[in-house]
């Protein structure tokens, strides 16, 4: 993290030592705040996302004197493990400031300071904390964080894992705005082809005419507008990974160009008879229902089979529970970043209204519908006010054709008359809707069943 990005929280009993770093550090950093009373610290730390808390050592409180500042460092990194902790100590206190750097503060100050020595104090801790955090790989898809801790979302954590090291051919499936395209970009990153191309195109997009040229590459004078030799995809992903989006938007002529190039890992470009060996690692997705793609008058089950050695559902977002929480809280702190706001809080309703909305544009609707409250809210609280979901995506759900169009009272009512049928047993119900113990359990405690 940049010094400039950062967020520091001062903490001592002398005004004169709060004003002066202030006025140093203020023109440095994101946001400073001051506080000569220790026993704020906890409203504090809970309102605002703090990187550094600077401590003072010693306060006038009768909290273990001479040892108040071990005593609020072990708070701190209780209530808030991620926050930096730099102790502030006279020469006197250095031998309690090196038993603070044993109990986990990252670095120690001594009174009087140098201006120099404390910027680049906070810039050590700034860069270290950025290269020392730990990475989750299965959680990691081209840098980008694939946040979730739901059932739903290990159940695609622990599969990717297992598949990603194989030369397995993949299908994604789930509903659009899900987050297929990071699935696939992780199972690359986490292949052996790594370090070989990654290639990416959107199939469902190619018309007939494009469909050839774009994936197997063309030959100078093939066409009219062919003026210079050209590489199709499948060569220029020769040796790492084609990701075919929307697969199951292509027509049944283009399933037959396509599964021929699949059966003899070899290309011929248009205007040219010499093949072209091809060696690729093949993921697809698609948001088409599976019993669609199991209809042969729409999809070849020859091709099915050549690209679904494993598939990986993504669920859509409003089966995944808690993980809505984490994706707020993510988005909005990259947004407020990038439009230069302080860290927001969340009002107890605002979390309450978007576990309620059933988000049928799924993540991709969740973060657009935080950036917008993100830039009109204008103070550093959001609440439920600030929340106005897509009319688009509303208007795009299909009616389904019952007396109610509400998706929130079709699935309450869905819910409630496969428990009836089920006599309460929870597990059968579950069953029957097709979905997992734990997204039911969800459900009941959403619509207070």
């Amino acid at each position: 993290m940049l010094i400039k990005n950062a967020n520091i929280l001062i903490i001592d009993d002398d005004q004169d030592v709060l004003t002066a770093l202030r006025l140093l550090l203020k023109p440095l950093v994101k946001e400073v705040v001051i506080e000569k009373n220790p026993g704020n610290i906890d409203a504090l730390i809970n309102r605002n996302l703090f990187d550094i808390v600077i401590l003072d050592m010693n306060f006038s409180g009768l909290v273990n004197s001479g040892n108040e500042g071990i005593f609020w460092l072990n708070h701190i990194k209780d209530e808030k493990p991620g926050i930096e902790v730099i102790l502030m100590t006279a020469y006197a206190d250095i031998d309690l400031a090196i038993r603070g750097l044993k109990e986990g503060a990252s670095d120690f100050l001594v009174k009087p300071w140098k201006n120099e020595k404390i910027i680049q104090t906070i810039k050590d801790i700034l860069e270290s904390k950025k290269s020392l955090q730990p990475k989750k790989d299965h959680l990691i898809s081209g840098g980008v964080d694939i946040i979730g801790s739901s059932d739903e979302m290990n159940d695609v954590f622990t599969k990717l894992k297992k598949v990603a090291p194989t030369e397995a051919n993949i299908l994604i499936l789930g509903e659009n705005g899900t987050g297929k395209d990071l699935v696939a970009k992780a199972l690359h990153d986490q292949s052996n082809r790594r370090h070989h191309p990654f290639v990416k195109v959107d199939v469902g997009a190619l018309t007939s005419s494009l469909f050839e040229s774009e994936l197997f590459g063309y030959k100078k004078g093939a066409f009219t507008d062919a003026r210079e030799d050209r590489k199709g995809r499948f060569e220029a992903a020769h040796g790492g990974t084609l990701f075919l989006d929307e697969i199951g938007n292509i027509s049944l002529d283009q399933q037959a160009r396509l599964l021929t190039v699949l059966q003899n890992r070899q290309v011929t470009p248009l205007g040219s008879n010499e093949p072209i060996p091809i060696d690729i690692r093949l993921i697809c997705a698609t948001n088409i229902d599976p019993k669609i793609l199991a209809d042969e008058k729409k999809f070849r089950k020859d091709l099915i089979y050549r690209i679904n050695t494993v598939d990986i559902i993504v669920p859509p977002l409003r089966e995944r529970g808690t993980d809505i929480t984490e994706l707020a809280k993510h988005f909005v702190t990259i947004y407020a970043e990038k439009y230069n706001k302080s860290p927001f809080n969340f009002d107890s309703g605002f979390i309450t209204k978007l576990k309620k909305h059933d988000f049928p544009g799924n993540v991709r609707e969740l973060q657009y519908v935080l950036e917008r409250a993100v830039i009109m809210t204008d103070g550093n609280v959001l609440n439920p006010e600030d929340l106005v979901f897509s009319t688009i995506e509303r208007a795009s759900t299909p009616n389904p054709g019952i007396s109610t169009t509400n998706l929130d009272d079709i699935e309450k009512n869905a819910i409630v008359k496969v428990l009836e049928k089920n006599k309460g047993n929870v597990s059968k119900s579950a069953k029957d809707l097709g979905i997992t113990r734990a997204a039911l359990y969800r459900r009941l405690d959403k619509y207070e069943l």
